[in-house]
């Protein structure tokens, strides 16, 4: 019987690169986006290529939403093998600038998002023994200023699934973590700034980074070998390793890397 994957926010950047990677290799797609309009690429790429899929325009903040993204799922496929919950949004903004509501914003989509998707697909999950996972960020390991909002929304993830995967293991499910470091995408284009409008332009160079196609093939491979975490990018490894041995000295370094930044907030 067809595997099938669900992958939230598929419209676009590493979510779209994930539904046209988990179609190419057999499985039957399912993904959300809360643009219908913006959906229609993903869409015809995977006409095209004569694959099963299922989309659905749904706000991944919506606890509703996510319970019919997987009714919808077992209607059409009859089960859930893997949920990749990539739906997600960015900011940049110092906290002291930052709307509250659109600190609440970030968490609702970024961490509740995840966990409404969990509690629906579980059962599921259990039942396939299935794979659970989370795209993070680095952010998840290492905060970086003007992303209050954002790296507290990836910690918390990474805390929830991390509990998770000690409470499911046993049980034949598993959980991946994938943090991209900087990688190319829309994420920085929607960004939020302190008032909740959208940043507009990438404060950064975009053909640096790594990219969403990438992204997606490293995660199926680490995904195939059901490994617990994955790391990408030197940056990221990096960050992440010295943020445990010099974490006083990363502290500054981190400033003044997003310091350069254009039009960034810090002083």
């Amino acid at each position: 019987m067809q595997k099938v994957a669900i992958i939230t926010g598929g419209s676009s950047g590493i979510g779209k690169a994930l539904v046209i990677k988990y179609a190419s290799e057999g499985y039957a797609v399912v993904f959300t986006g809360r643009d219908a309009e913006r959906m229609k690429g993903t869409e015809q790429t995977l006409k095209e290529g004569g694959y099963p899929f299922l989309s659905l325009a749904l706000d991944a903040a919506s606890e509703t939403d996510n319970q019919k993204l997987i009714d919808e799922t077992i209607q059409k496929f009859g089960r859930v093998d893997v949920l990749i919950c990539n739906a997600g949004i960015g900011m940049r903004a110092l906290f002291e600038d930052l709307k509250l509501d659109v600190f609440r914003k970030l968490m609702d989509i970024n961490f509740y998002g995840a966990i409404y998707a969990v509690k629906s697909a579980l059962p599921h999950l259990l039942d396939s023994k299935g794979s659970i996972i989370a795209i993070s960020s680095i952010n998840g390991w290492r905060s970086t200023p003007a992303r209050t909002a954002y790296s507290s929304s990836k910690f918390a993830m990474q805390g929830f699934f991390e509990a998770l995967r000690t409470e499911v293991m046993s049980r034949g499910v598993h959980v991946l973590v994938v943090c991209p470091g900087f990688t190319s995408s829309n994420i920085r284009n929607s960004a939020l700034a302190a008032d909740g409008r959208s940043q507009g332009e990438s404060p950064r160079n975009e053909k640096k980074m790594m990219s969403s196609e990438e992204v997606a093939e490293r995660t199926f491979k680490a995904h195939q070998k059901r490994k617990r975490d994955l790391i990408l990018t030197f940056q990221g490894k990096m960050a992440v390793m010295l943020n445990k041995i010099i974490p006083s000295r990363l502290d500054k370094m981190v400033y003044n890397m997003m310091k350069k930044e254009a039009d960034s907030p810090l002083k």
